[in-house]
């Protein structure tokens, strides 16, 4: 049986944190993260158009938070922030920072997965 990724019916954390990087991951530097969809943050890191201000809302992101289809325009593209973030028991693991942006959007926490023991 598998399961939906609940991320493609949030986006909570595109539209909440900072998504700041180093700066060789732009095309400029030989990485996928197109120049014209950062700024300059530091010296040595820049950050997705929109998520350096506040309220953030990366300009990536398509959709409406917590609305089934939203999506990242630039999804193969993404930053090592981006690939690194996972939501809540993706691989078995609690992220707090995945329920802090659900819940600034008013979305629940996502359960933990419910285990069923076949012991006899």
């Amino acid at each position: 049986m598998s399961r939906v990724n609940p991320c493609l019916e949030c986006g909570a954390c595109c539209a909440h944190f900072r998504v700041s990087f180093y700066w060789g991951e732009c095309q400029s530097a030989g990485g996928p993260v197109p120049d014209e969809r950062v700024i300059q943050v530091t010296h040595n890191r820049v950050a997705m158009l929109g998520t350096d201000v506040k309220p953030s809302r990366c300009t990536a992101l398509v959709g409406e938070v917590g609305k089934p289809g939203v999506s990242c325009s630039m999804y193969a593209q993404r930053s090592s922030t981006c690939r690194e973030f996972e939501a809540s028991w993706e691989h078995g693991e609690h992220n707090p920072a995945c329920d802090t942006a659900r819940a600034a959007y008013g979305l629940p926490p996502l359960p933990a997965p419910v285990i069923i023991s076949l012991a006899s």
